[in-house]
Formats: structure tokens, sequence, C-alpha cells
């Protein structure tokens, strides 16, 4: 037989949890990661959720090849890809007291 007093405390607990999960995701949304590439000539700015907010281009590159161009824009968004999921494992980590690690390949819709 299930203690109603330990089952309403983990329920509690769940509830703690997704609270401070959803406040997680907002604060990771309202984050801004830079990455960079070509000694910052090109400059990608992400979310904690990694969306691609903003791109900067040195007007001095644009006489360059175009194929270096493409370059410099996928290398400077992925380090800033890399540096929000990074972050955002990091903080939901955290809040989840590692839990989210023990998950596996449980994905969190909107992370």
């Amino acid at each position: 037989m299930i203690n109603k007093g330990n089952f309403q405390s983990v329920l509690k607990k769940a509830k703690q949890l997704q609270e401070k999960l959803e406040a997680t995701q907002a604060e990771l949304e309202k984050m801004e990661i830079e990455g960079q590439a070509g000694g910052g000539m090109v400059a990608a700015v992400v979310n904690g959720k990694q969306e691609l907010l903003s791109m900067k281009i040195d007007p001095e590159i644009l006489d360059e090849d175009v194929e270096m161009l493409e370059d410099l824009v996928v290398a400077a968004v992925n380090q800033a890809l890399s540096k929000a999921a990074e972050e955002s494992q990091q903080r939901l980590s955290s809040v989840s007291g590692g839990l989210m690690g023990n998950l596996g390949d449980i994905k969190i819709p909107g992370i």
C-alpha cells in the first residue's frame, strides 16, 4: 500500500521541480550567447534555446570569396550553438540536481 503522505510529498517535489525547470527555460530564452569566427569578423548570437537571434558580418570581408564567408558564418553559428547547449545543460542539471543528466536521451520540449 502506498503511504498517502509520501505520495503527496513526491507530488509536491515534482511540482517544485517543474516550476524550477520552467523558470530556467524562461531564463535560457532570454540569454544571449555569442560565437565568433574569422577573428570576430563574423559573429552570431543565439539564445539558450539555441535559436539564432542575430548575425553580424564585418563589411571588410564582403569582398572576399563567398565560400570563405559562408564557412565563417557556419563556424560562428556552430560555436554559439555549442556554447548555448553547454550553458543550457549546466543550468538544467543544476536545477534538477543532476537528474537531467541521468535521463539519457529524453528531451524536454522547447529545449
